[in-house]
Formats: C-alpha cells, sequence, structure tokens
C-alpha cells in the first residue's frame, strides 16, 4: 500500500465503479478515477464500451462491464442494469459518474439504487432529486444563477423559430449555441457542443434544422482576449460544506476556447472559492461539482458558463497537500472515513496528451496567453501516461490515431470554416 493510502485510510472493503452512459471510450477522466482510488488499494470496476478501452485496460481495475448504452435509453433500463451490475459486484458500492446523464439518473433514482437488495445497495451523496438535471441544464442552471445573483453571460433559450430570426437581428455577433439539456445532447443535439457563430446568417443557416422548438440556448460571446477561463472542483458533504475545493485556470482547450481541457494549473484564488461555496450552499448541493467560469476582464467579473454535477475529466489537476482529490473525498466521506484538511498543490500543472497538440498550435497562431498561469509548473500529472499504469496510454493510442485524427481535421476544417464566413 502506498503512504498517501496509510495515511488517508480508505475503506478498502468498498469499491467504486465507474458509471457512464454513451459511446466515448477515450475518456481520461475515468482512468485518473481508476487510478485515484485504485492506488489506496480501493477495489475498482467501469462500465466500458468494449473490454478495449483504457479505462478496461488499466491495472487498478478489478473488472469492466462492458455495457454499450447510448444515454438515450429508458431510465428503468438503466437502473436495472446497474442493480444488475452491483449484484455481480456483490457489496455496497461507490457510485462515480463520469457524465450528466448518469449523475442525473442516480439523482433521480436514489431509492432504488440506495436499496439494491443482495449486495447492500449503491453509496453515493444523497441530493434533492431534481436538482442535478436543473444544474445540468444550461437554461435551468441560468435561470439558478438568476435567482441566487450569480453572474452568468447574457443568455437567450429559443421557443421558435421565429424567435431565433429575432435573436439574429439584434444580437452582437459572435455569439455562443449550446444544447439546452443533458440528454437531449445525444438525442437531438442541435450543435455539436458548444458552438461559436460569427454571423446572423450562419445562425439562421444552422437553426434550419432545429426546427420549430430550438433545443438550444444562445449566449454573448466573452472575446478571448479580454477573459480567461477558470475551473473549480469540489467536494460538498450533506450540510453542503466543502471537504474538498479547488481552483485553476484553463491555459488551452480543444477545440480552442470552448472545448475539453488539454492544459491547465492549479491557481489559488480565494474569492472565486468563496463564490462558489456561497453558490452551492445557497442552492443545497451535495457531491461532486466541476464548474467552468470565465473571468470578464470588461467588467471584472467571473461568469458562470457550465455546472457538472459530477466529476470533472480533468479533476486529477487538483490534489491537496494531504494526497485528497475529490473522488477520494468522496469515497473517504461516504464510507465514514475523515477527509483531512489541507492546501491545494499550487503551481501543479495537467496535460492531456491527445488533444494538447493541436489546441498548442491553435493558441500559438492566436498569440493568446493566459495571465494567471505560472511561468513554471511545481509538478506535471499526465492524463494518459503514467509509468505505474503504462496500458491505457497504448489503449488510447492505438483507439486514438486514425479516428482521432479525423475528428481534429474535420474540427479545423469547420474552424476555417467558419472564419472564412465571419470574414
Amino acid at each position: 500500500m502506498t503512504k498517501i493510502g496509510d495515511a488517508l485510510r480508505p475503506d478498502r472493503e468498498v469499491p467504486g465503479l465507474i458509471v457512464k452512459f454513451g459511446d466515448y471510450p477515450l475518456h481520461h477522466g475515468g482512468v485518473g478515477a481508476i487510478r485515484s482510488l485504485g492506488r489506496l488499494g480501493v477495489p475498482m470496476y467501469a462500465i466500458t464500451e468494449d473490454r478495449y478501452t483504457p479505462a478496461a485496460a488499466s491495472r487498478y481495475l478489478t473488472r469492466a462491464f462492458p455495457w454499450a448504452t447510448t444515454g438515450t435509453e429508458d431510465p428503468g433500463y438503466l437502473v436495472e442494469g446497474l442493480l444488475r451490475i452491483g449484484r455481480r459486484i456483490g457489496r455496497p458500492t461507490v457510485l462515480i459518474p463520469t457524465d450528466e446523464e448518469a449523475a442525473v439518473l442516480i439523482a433521480e433514482h436514489q431509492r432504488e439504487l440506495a436499496d439494491g437488495t443482495r449486495f447492500g445497495g449503491f453509496l453515493f451523496p444523497r441530493v434533492e432529486g431534481p436538482l442535478p438535471r436543473r444544474l445540468a441544464s444550461k437554461q435551468g442552471l441560468h435561470e439558478l444563477c438568476a435567482e441566487h445573483g450569480v453572474t452568468t453571460p447574457r443568455s437567450l433559450s429559443p421557443r421558435s423559430r421565429a424567435d431565433v430570426e429575432a435573436f439574429a437581428a439584434s444580437a452582437r455577433f459572435p455569439v455562443v449555441a449550446k444544447n439546452r439539456e443533458a440528454f437531449q445532447r445525444r438525442a437531438r443535439p442541435a450543435v455539436n457542443g458548444t458552438t461559436r457563430i460569427n454571423t446572423p446568417e450562419s445562425l439562421l443557416g444552422l437553426a434550419r434544422g432545429w426546427g420549430e422548438r430550438p433545443g438550444v440556448i444562445l449566449q454573448e460571446y466573452l472575446p478571448r482576449e479580454q477573459a480567461e477561463d477558470w475551473v473549480v472542483h469540489a467536494y460538498f458533504d450533506e450540510s453542503c460544506t466543502p471537504l474538498a475545493l479547488f481552483t485553476g485556470v484553463k491555459v488551452r482547450s480543444w477545440p480552442p476556447h470552448a472545448g475539453m481541457t488539454a492544459l491547465a494549473y492549479v491557481v489559488d484564488n480565494p474569492e472565486l472559492a468563496d463564490n462558489v461555496a456561497r453558490f452551492i450552499k445557497q442552492i443545497g448541493f451535495t457531491g461532486i461539482v466541476d464548474l467552468d467560469i470565465r473571468f470578464d476582464r470588461r467588467d471584472s467579473r467571473y461568469k458562470l458558463l457550465d455546472f457538472n454535477p459530477r466529476m470533472g475529466a480533468q479533476f486529477r489537476l487538483f490534489e491537496s497537500a494531504s494526497g485528497v482529490d475529490v473522488v477520494r473525498a468522496m469515497h473517504l466521506h461516504l464510507t465514514g472515513r475523515p477527509v483531512p484538511e489541507a492546501e491545494q498543490r499550487a503551481g501543479h500543472r495537467y496535460v492531456v496528451e491527445n488533444i494538447d497538440l493541436p489546441a498548442l498550435i491553435a493558441y500559438h497562431r492566436s498569440g493568446y496567453v493566459t495571465p494567471h498561469a505560472p511561468a513554471r509548473a511545481s509538478g506535471t500529472e499526465l492524463a494518459w501516461l503514467a509509468a505505474d499504469d503504462l496500458k491505457p496510454f497504448f489503449t488510447m493510442l492505438a483507439r486514438f490515431v486514425r479516428p482521432g485524427a479525423k475528428h481534429l481535421y474535420e474540427m479545423w476544417r469547420a474552424r476555417r470554416g467558419a472564419a472564412r464566413t465571419a470574414g
């Protein structure tokens, strides 16, 4: 056992289960969670697309449960599938959702999942059932923020084609479009993730495929020259008290300025930490959060972009001096163990190898820099490559090269076309 594991004193009789719905086998967050708890001697299980994903290849995984899902299945079917896996594990198990669909399902079916017979039920933070769905909804989050005085980008949820046309005629471009609801993003996606739209004509052209009830939210674009991206990861107990709370700055993402974190640093930001803790207390959330927040230098305000009511893919950026990350904090707390307090590792950085290279090229060409990024890192954690667990890295390479290169090329072409349209 590791020295950190002995210091944290985890309950090694209670396994963890990575819960994911949908087809995204190259998910470094799931691998990170398997390693994080597995290194402490906690048995780890995972739902995987098949037996050949990076998560399934980890030496710290006790067993993979291949289960191909889309995230659009009937909730009853997904709950029964989870209970079936629980019975195969055979003992109480901590659930670790890696996507909004899983987090929402767990929150809305707490009784069935906690009362699992023959294995003792699952362990997870108890939260008001409808809250994660509302937080995962871009419209729901915007409304919650308005209720509690939390600043967000100016937003509109069009309810008809006429609303889109009126917005196009009056809005200041560029603007950003996002899928409004978590479950709809896979069943009926209006856009492929966060999408920057440069002109009214581009918006109207895209809207032709949205039908009469567009499933999007349209937001003002915060120009990268006047803003910087912050991330907050935390775990809150049943009294909405943070047992672990970390702040950092996102330096690069892919696609640039609107996608998944490619490079980030741990940076102390007490003001932002206090703001987040106050908001969580107001809304009564319990569990892990992953927040994307943009600081707008034009008005010196932090604006909440996204609230993920589950662990984020880049959560391993953050670890305290006592070895606590948000996944470890949750497992310790749910198994009745103390969560040691300590400062975060300021200056530490996190790199997602397979997407940081194209992001580096894009950011270098734009000349964009992040003012709060440290000049030198105090340490580095890679998303995929780990000396004590090499197979996930090579499995990622094997699955990424052809489809990954094609995907990156298609995104580059789309961005180039958007730039020409804007010009």
